[in-house]
């Protein structure tokens, strides 16, 4: 059932499938303007857990592999959940607002993520709740996107990761080379916001939101793909997602020993494949070394990309690299270059 929200976005010409926001009748239209102008995005196919209570934070730093204790309600970070074994079950965007914490992920697992985190709680003063109805999530990009947002809000955060606060409103710079914003606030104003934003950005359905992620080397966790990887497979060490300093969570010891024991040989790559297939790539999906069936990857994310084809995320041997790499249908793996440095190369 479409959520009031929906609704709203509906009238502004939201297309929207199974909850999502696909496009806003020009799909090809919105992810050139992605590309070169400034966009609009509903988020609220993201999901978002909040955790509260005193041990709220004694809590998530035995879990998270990240420090939770550097989220002041200034900054946020990236940080994974692992298994036992050092295989991510979920990735999130974390942050601190008043006296909770909130975990942004992909909106299919907060479910069983939900679930498995309360398992742990036992007699912990922690209270987690799914929030995914209750926040709006807006997303804005562009090159002048912070100049834009400074003609409706008195602070705008100026760094990735920064948070500004407001009365109504909460932004989030968000990392990549190009500059992005989440914006979040609550169903009495989002409609409002969203009009007064309509009239510097433009509305953008999910896809062009994701391939600005896939570009700014983003990774995310997914049913597919849970339990597939370890955190330095999709670079989030990289993306600062992994404090090495912080103490023991479940799954730290793999992560570590990962770190300090020897390279990493397996990494996440920007990649873009040419096909005129009309389904796009899948996370999970397995990429072969060129000419064998030898399956030395999978795909992390995807998106359709502005001159045809698909831009992905796709964790790779890196040995595979030099020979070439191929998807499910044969098509090679063009390797493009990230926002980022890598430290096993």
């Amino acid at each position: 059932m479409m959520t009031q929200w929906h609704e709203f976005l509906a009238t502004q010409g939201a297309v929207i499938d199974n909850g999502i926001v696909t496009n806003f009748g020009n799909p090809q239209a919105e992810l050139q303007t992605a590309t070169g102008g400034h966009i609009l995005a509903d988020l609220s196919h993201l999901g978002l857990l909040q955790v509260a209570g005193d041990d709220a934070v004694t809590f998530l730093q035995g879990q998270l592999t990240n420090d939770v204790k550097q989220l002041d309600g200034s900054t946020s970070h990236y940080a994974g959940y692992c298994n036992p074994k050092g295989r991510l079950l979920a990735l999130f965007l974390a942050f601190a607002h008043q006296d909770h914490i909130h975990l942004q992920l992909d909106g299919a697992l907060v479910e069983s993520i939900l679930k498995r985190l309360k398992m742990y709680v036992m007699r912990s003063k922690v209270v987690i709740t799914d929030v995914t109805q209750d926040i709006v999530r807006i997303g804005v990009a562009g090159a002048n996107s912070e100049s834009l947002l400074k003609q409706l809000f008195d602070t705008v955060p100026q760094q990735p990761h920064q948070i500004s606060t407001l009365e109504h409103v909460t932004l989030i710079r968000l990392p990549g080379p190009l500059a992005r914003f989440e914006i979040l606030t609550n169903s009495e104003y989002a409609a409002g916001l969203w009009e007064q934003l309509n009239a510097h950005f433009n509305p953008v359905g999910k896809n062009s939101w994701d391939y600005l992620e896939i570009h700014a080397g983003i990774p995310e966790i997914v049913p597919g793909t849970q339990e597939a990887f370890v955190p330095q497979m999709v670079n989030l060490d990289a993306l600062g997602g992994i404090n090495f300093k912080k103490g023991c969570y479940t799954g730290q010891e793999i992560v570590a020993r990962t770190h300090y024991l020897g390279k990493v040989k397996r990494r996440t790559q920007l990649a873009h494949i040419s096909t005129s297939e009309m389904a796009a790539p899948k996370a999970g999906d397995v990429i072969h070394a060129k000419g064998t069936q030898d399956a030395v990857g999978q795909i992390v994310r995807s998106a359709a990309a502005v001159e045809g084809g698909f831009d992905v995320l796709a964790e790779v041997r890196l040995d595979s690299l030099e020979a070439g790499t191929v998807d499910r249908q044969g098509n090679s793996l063009v390797i493009l270059s990230l926002p980022y440095s890598l430290a096993s190369e």
